[in-house]
């Protein structure tokens, strides 16, 4: 038997992903394979030869819960039918995109973490084994349902088998937004907010229908209330929180206008943005619309017709200040702060490169300081996947005529992005 690696480049967006970015870390042997493929019992395999979103999804979302709490991996076995035999079926780029796209387009949260193996030829077919890692923040949804394993048999979770998930994230928290929010309650939360605007966004109808939890049960579920301590987490009062700031200072947004190129005396206005996450980010929205991005008029060069030029591309802003707010670190005091100068504007925000990501590797690497309020600006429909906010924000700015986006890495507690207006704009 060998087994061979596929070498290719994959473009989402405007990132182009190397295949090594995929097949980089399960190290299984022929005869470990063989093993998984014929232990048809195990709650820890899947076997498919399907490569449909609502096959990998729902198999993905229940190795990430792992339900029997064996905090070890889950496979799926893509190229083996049910019986534990080779389909004899040939695994290319078209189908290991499909697997990539399972983890970034946002239907499985939180993320799931994936790994793929080389494409092995067993038997006269192509395997591919895909090495899901059992999250830190259960429940984990695929496309707003809850799936856990028990045995061979994968289904929707109850109530009380999502109530234990939630209970067992309050161990592995490991990040600032899923800690318990400890001084806060129930009663600081805006409950209608989250039922009536975030929930039906979050959980699909048919679950919904069928909810009889209270609502402590239901923030839970979605990771915005720690039932071991009783109280919000920290994502559920930035998130929700009538006051947020009583609890976390700086979990708020400053925007300044100077009418100059310079910082100087007198500024022209300003707007605090103070109110719980869900509200703001509508109207940071709006803001960023009426306020910031502007149209002219200008006659092109050569012609007699008159073009519409914008300063700003909005979805550039719109990326690179939502990128700001899910990036930040909330156990500062300090806001996010944005700066509209004549020529540029700038976005600060608190908190430096995270995680596996580092200057040498910035931005074509991702990690996520804060999962709970990234996974909410998914949810909500503010960012449409994981991992590609300033390639997209790039490409816009590109599109009108801006300068490439200048990420300042030098500031040792915080990142700094500076926005040039278009070369198009009068007066430039």
């Amino acid at each position: 038997m060998t087994n061979y690696y596929i070498f290719t480049q994959y473009i989402i967006g405007a990132r182009a992903i190397n295949c090594w970015d995929l097949l980089d870390g399960i190290m299984l042997s022929i005869s470990e394979i063989r093993a998984l493929m014929q232990d048809l019992e195990s709650d820890r395999v899947e076997r498919t030869v399907s490569f449909k979103e609502d096959k990998l999804g729902p198999a993905t979302c229940a190795f990430s819960n792992d339900f029997p709490n064996h905090k070890k991996p889950g496979y799926i076995l893509l190229g083996v039918k049910d019986d534990g035999t080779v389909s004899g079926m040939s695994i290319g780029d078209e189908e290991l995109q499909k697997i990539g796209n399972v983890k970034s387009n946002g239907n499985v949260l939180p993320q799931p973490s994936l790994t793929l193996s080389a494409v092995h030829k067993i038997d006269g077919g192509d395997v591919v084994v895909v090495e899901v890692q059992p999250s830190d923040y259960p429940p984990v949804r695929y496309d707003g349902r809850c799936w856990i394993r028990i045995g061979p048999r994968q289904s929707k979770a109850t109530i009380e088998e999502e109530r234990m998930l939630s209970e067992r994230r309050s161990s592995l928290a490991k990040t600032f937004d899923t800690r318990p929010c400890i001084g806060a309650t129930l009663m600081d939360l805006n409950a209608d907010l989250f039922k009536t605007f975030y929930l039906p966004k979050a959980i699909d109808a048919e679950t919904l229908l069928q909810n009889n939890r209270d609502i402590k049960q239901q923030l839970a579920s979605l990771r915005f209330y720690d039932l071991v301590h009783d109280c919000p987490t920290n994502a559920g009062v930035i998130l929700f929180a009538e006051r947020p700031t009583d609890f976390i200072p700086g979990a708020y947004i400053q925007y300044v206008k100077v009418p100059s190129t310079e910082i100087i005396p007198g500024i022209e206005f300003e707007k605090v943005l103070k109110k719980c996450l869900c509200l703001d980010l509508l109207n940071i929205d709006e803001f960023i619309q009426s306020v910031i991005i502007k149209k002219s008029l200008i006659q092109k060069a050569d012609s007699m017709r008159e073009q519409i030029v914008y300063n700003y591309p909005l979805w550039s802003i719109r990326e690179l200040v939502f990128n700001a707010i899910i990036h930040r670190n909330y156990e500062s005091n300090a806001p996010v702060l944005i700066y509209e100068f004549s020529d540029r504007i700038e976005i600060k925000n608190p908190g430096y490169l995270f995680g596996q990501v580092t200057r040498s590797n910035f931005p074509n690497v991702s990690d996520y300081r804060n999962i709970e309020i990234a996974e909410a600006l998914k949810t909500l429909g503010y960012i449409n996947k994981f991992n590609f906010g300033i390639n997209t924000a790039t490409k816009y700015l590109r599109e009108n005529n801006n300068p490439d986006p200048l990420f300042d890495l030098s500031l040792a507690t915080a990142l700094k992005v500076t926005i040039f207006i278009s070369n198009d704009w009068p007066g430039r």
